[in-house]
């Protein structure tokens, strides 16, 4: 892939691709295939995308997420369900990004459309089932709208 630039216009065009998306959210990977041994992307979120709280366990898959423009929240939460720990991440705020070790149950909220860069490390491996938080509806499942809704929740002042 040629030299790219992060701009305006590229963040304006992903952020109008996650609203056309059904799943109201697009990347753009800056790495050329699924099997790289480091993974670049540029991740955007629209408020309705729900992301299923999951972990990755290999003990290579820590990942770094920094908002470059827009509001999200992240939630941090134990074996069991319970949030330890909740902070807004925000374009030009206070907290601009997060590192989240291997084995740290996750997920985010877009509270506003929002894209950030995320880097880890490859091959991509999708999240599998045991990575997934039993405690949560996945995606598109009955109750998702409402868990995504609840974690909203954990935001609004």
């Amino acid at each position: 892939m040629p030299t790219r630039f992060i701009d305006q216009g590229l963040l304006s065009e992903l952020l109008c691709a996650a609203e056309q998306s059904p799943r109201q959210r697009k990347n753009f990977n800056f790495h050329t295939t699924d099997d790289a041994s480091c993974h670049r992307l540029l991740n955007a979120l629209q408020p309705n995308t729900y992301v299923q709280p999951h972990c990755h366990l290999s003990a290579d898959k820590a990942e770094t997420m920094v908002v470059l423009t827009g509001r999200m929240g992240v939630l941090i939460f134990n074996a069991e369900g319970a949030v330890i720990a909740q902070k807004v991440i925000a374009a030009g705020g206070d907290c601009l990004g997060i590192d989240i070790a291997p084995g740290v149950f996750h997920s985010l909220v877009a509270l506003a459309p929002t894209v950030f860069f995320e880097a880890k490390a490859g091959p991509y491996i999708p999240v599998a089932s045991h990575e997934r938080a039993p405690w949560a509806p996945a995606e598109g499942e009955a109750g998702a709208v409402e868990y995504l809704a609840w974690m909203r929740s954990r935001f609004e002042v």
